[in-house]
């Protein structure tokens, strides 16, 4: 059986840049847990679904990152390894079970809901469901001027509200406007932090496959693409790369339908998570009928937990009152090659190729590079 990579919360975790961040920028009170150089200028640039391993095996598609790898090292994502929780983390430098974005999808307690915390589609006020003050929060209140460069549509999201409040969002939809914004904002005021987000390598993934020769074509793009952010910062700018999750590849045979299956949904409100970490929200009374069914089918090739289980084993770190009932009653984390779809419920998701969400290394594992110009 695989074994689970357990997150490094606390000093080699994705949560813990920013705050490095901080203090490397010489904020008060902020901890450099990273060791990053001291600069009064970053800039941070998420490629999203750039795992380590995946950087590793095709660093011929990415001399710029593989340039960096010897003086860079890897983290780990939290638990799920998805972006919506990992962009939290970014943000807020905390666990999810402190900032409560706790996967792709996730019931809503007082109403029972799901709520799809990318495209935030339940009526839920971000800064109630997250009401934690943000890393940019506390650079912006220290002078630093703090820039969120991403996609126009993102600036109104429940997400960018959750994860990066505090920082002033500049919409960039080409390279080029991405480019001007970063270069602009990266000499504002005497200390500066820009983030920049990139989805497309995801993106591809997600539907070619991370193994596929398009995937190695949009690495070889986005690699251009940070050697040009790169070049448009301050030479006295610090660059860092770094991810959300990596990716794993899961061929049509390895798919479970749940919905095919009546066993597998015997016993379940709803299904929540993504096709490689489930939340299973049971129905009173269900959860270790549910839990053994799952550990018959599945075997070796995944961790069925109960949610006490999971939180004990520090999957998310400390779990907050409020936050504890949003977690499955069951949870699966998947190890083997093996995506736990819902081909009624999500058909979107049952045919992506690329999927992430678990713990093992491929999924877990993320760069922080370091290119501190001069």
């Amino acid at each position: 059986m695989i074994v689970p990579v357990e997150p490094q919360y606390g000093g080699g975790s994705l949560a813990d840049v920013l705050p490095s961040v901080a203090g490397a920028l010489s904020v008060p009170g902020e901890q450099n847990a990273l060791g990053l150089p001291p600069s009064p200028r970053y800039a941070v640039l998420l490629l999203d679904g750039l795992g380590w391993n995946l950087l590793q095996r095709h660093a011929d598609a990415a001399p710029y990152l593989a340039s960096l790898l010897p003086t860079g090292r890897s983290l780990t994502a939290g638990v799920p390894s998805t972006t919506a929780v990992s962009l939290t983390s970014l943000g807020t430098g905390l666990p999810p079970g402190a900032h409560g974005i706790v996967g792709y999808t996730s019931i809503v307690p007082e109403t029972g809901a799901l709520l799809n915390a990318l495209s935030w589609d339940a009526p839920v006020d971000p800064r109630r469901w997250q009401p934690h003050g943000t890393i940019f929060d506390r650079v912006a209140a220290a002078g630093v001027a703090t820039r969120n460069v991403s996609k126009a549509r993102f600036d109104s999201s429940g997400l960018t509200a959750a994860a990066f409040r505090g920082s002033a969002h500049r919409g960039a939809d080409t390279i080029e406007d991405r480019l001007d914004a970063t270069r602009f904002a990266s000499r504002e005021g005497s200390s500066s932090l820009v983030y920049v987000y990139d989805s497309q390598l995801d993106y591809t993934g997600h539907q070619q496959g991370s193994e596929s020769w398009q995937w190695q074509k949009e690495l070889a793009a986005a690699d251009m693409f940070a050697q040009q952010v790169r070049s448009a910062l301050p030479r006295d700018a610090v660059l860092l790369v770094v991810a959300d999750h990596g990716m794993v590849d899961v061929a049509p045979e390895h798919r479970l339908d749940l919905d095919a299956e009546p066993a597998l949904t015997d016993g379940l409100r709803l299904i929540g998570g993504e096709s490689r970490f489930r939340h299973l929200y049971c129905l009173a009374g269900a959860e270790a009928d549910v839990i053994a069914k799952y550990r018959e089918r599945l075997g070796d090739k995944a961790l069925v937990l109960s949610r006490e289980d999971a939180v004990a084993r520090g999957w998310f770190g400390a779990v907050e009152d409020r936050v504890a009932p949003r977690l499955g009653d069951v949870v699966v984390a998947a190890l083997g090659p093996v995506a736990l779809v819902a081909s009624r419920r999500y058909p979107h998701e049952a045919g992506l190729i690329g999927l992430h969400g678990s713990l093992t290394d491929d999924e877990m594992l993320i760069p922080l590079l370091v290119d501190a110009g001069r």
